[in-house]
């Protein structure tokens, strides 16, 4: 049986409230909000956009949606999970400082922002994957104790992963930093000593004992690192280093194993909203302004994961008359559609329905 997949076509040049209505009519559509009780703790998992960056889903685009989800229940919040790099996504205070720059302020969306992995990214639980790439994911502790999700995501172009949408945003956008890390990487942490400033934070912090002191800064022992990332998110300084997986087909192997993890605590109580405006070449973490690669193309909606993503990169495509995504990044995108397919995330074969009335 074919996903269904919601579509209302929208651009940016529409009037910041028309856009909330036609977001609230494909929500409507996919039947979530008759889902949700009073009691539940309903989490809209967004992308605030990096410091600068203008790609990003505005606050009055979802303000319709968010007025559906409190009729229903008023424990819903924003959230997003820290940042493995440096930044000003990199803790909760400055990651909401900047959500309240982009305009997600509580007069205008009505609710409460969670940064969703706590202070400095350290909150975390494990949930059990056992797949091929991941035996256990660790993923923001207050996802995982929620009850519903609504997943809103902007569709990109990706430098690691192609495209970057509904599974990139559940998968990499709900990991903990620990979570971040070992999707990213498959070497352990380094120190840089010129960077290390001998606190000992990251000597009381580290689990298994790998961290040993040396003249004026501290080591990572290989043997002894698990890769849990913990040295990497107490370190104020910056001196702990990754290096970024080159192989994409495992990145995004991974994200969609993490991204099966946190659809499977929700079940049949969350779904995905894709918004295919000003489609950019790279992800909202870039904290610049780029220009979209493609006309608009609106918004889609989905109870299937793997279903609004196909969906969308097929709109993306037929619009453009080319690949736009390839174009940007000579990579293989469709690898965390089929093996999410595989694994069970969602069905690519998907029906189309468009909507009119809004």
């Amino acid at each position: 049986m074919r996903s269904k997949v919601y579509l209302i076509r929208a651009t940016r040049k529409e009037e910041a409230g028309l856009i909330s209505r036609k977001a609230r009519a494909v929500y409507r559509a996919l039947g979530l909000n008759d889902k949700i009780q009073p009691e539940d703790f309903v989490a809209l998992k967004i992308h605030f956009g990096e410091k600068n960056n203008t790609g990003h889903i505005k606050p009055r685009w979802i303000t319709g949606i968010i007025e559906e989800i409190l009729k229903k229940s008023q424990r819903a919040f924003l959230s997003d999970s820290n940042t493995l790099y440096v930044g000003n996504r990199s803790n909760s205070v400055e990651h909401i400082r900047l959500a309240w720059e982009h305009g997600f302020t509580p007069d205008v969306v009505k609710i409460p922002i969670i940064i969703a992995d706590g202070l400095v990214g350290r909150e975390k639980d494990e949930v059990r994957v056992d797949g091929q790439r991941v035996k256990a994911s660790r993923i923001a502790s207050a996802f995982l104790h929620s009850d519903v999700m609504v997943c809103l995501t902007h569709v990109t172009g990706h430098v690691q992963t192609g495209v970057g949408a509904a599974i990139k945003n559940l998968g990499m956008g709900c990991a903990s930093r620990a979570g971040k890390l070992d999707q990213h990487s498959v070497v352990h942490p380094r120190v840089n000593a010129k960077q290390c400033r001998n606190c000992g934070a990251c000597l009381k912090y580290c689990p298994a004992g790998a961290i040993v002191q040396a003249e004026n800064y501290v080591m990572i022992d290989d043997e002894k690192c698990i890769g849990c990332g913990e040295c990497l998110v107490v370190c104020k300084y910056g001196a702990v280093k990754m290096k970024w997986d080159e192989d994409s087909r495992r990145l995004q192997e991974k994200m969609a194993e993490y991204a099966l993890a946190v659809k499977n605590h929700f079940g049949e109580r969350i779904c995905f909203l894709n918004f295919i405006i000003k489609v950019t070449k790279d992800c909202d973490c870039m904290a610049k302004n780029q220009p979209a690669i493609v006309e608009d193309v609106g918004i889609v909606g989905s109870l299937d994961p793997v279903a609004v993503d196909r969906a969308s990169v097929d709109l993306v495509l037929k619009t453009a008359g080319r690949d736009a995504f390839r174009e940007g990044y000579n990579i293989d995108w469709s690898t965390q559609l089929e093996y999410g397919e595989k694994i069970g995330l969602g069905r690519q074969d998907y029906e189309l329905v468009e909507l009119k009335e809004f």
